[in-house]
């Protein structure tokens, strides 16, 4: 059985919805969700000139593979409504795999860990919230360590329904 971290965002249509729609999906084709972080706003990262994002952390036991994990992911979100556009630019769902177990995989159709996550905020701060004492595989430091010494900016806050 693998263990992964997952990292979903959304900013267009009902935010909300879209990532419980993408957890509920996983849970039916990926496997167990065993922890599910709060749900954050997030300002947009790399492409600033867009709505602000809703983002969360799931983890999920699974006897799938990496490679066949990632293409569940890619064919939930097209079934979501995501269209692949510029880098960066606003999306109904994004399913990032930031981890499996503690694999190291670098080929044409995944890294793991995902070799953003360090940089950003929106992705640590979830983590934190569900697996802040996993240790990286990488750089051999907890997601509450690599928060630390994060230089990302960007503002993540709790998000609270109007």
């Amino acid at each position: 059985m693998h263990h992964y971290i997952f990292h979903l965002g959304s900013n267009i249509g009902d935010r909300k919805d879209n990532l419980l729609n993408a957890v509920r999906l996983m849970s039916e084709k990926i496997g167990f969700v065993v922890h599910q972080s709060s749900i954050y706003e997030t300002e947009p990262w790399g492409l600033k000139e867009q709505p602000l994002f809703l983002n969360m952390a799931i983890e999920v036991t699974s006897k799938l593979s990496p490679h066949e994990v990632i293409t569940i992911t890619k064919s939930i979100e097209a079934q979501l409504g995501r269209v692949k556009t510029e880098k960066w630019a606003e999306r109904r769902i994004d399913i990032d795999t930031i981890y499996c177990d503690d694999m190291i995989i670098k080929d044409d159709k995944i890294t793991l860990p995902h070799p953003e996550l360090y940089n950003r905020n929106f992705v640590l701060i979830p983590l934190m919230e569900i697996a802040g004492d996993k240790l990286d595989p990488v750089k051999q430091l907890t997601i509450d360590d690599l928060y630390l010494l994060s230089e990302d900016t960007c503002e993540v806050f709790l998000f609270e329904e109007e």
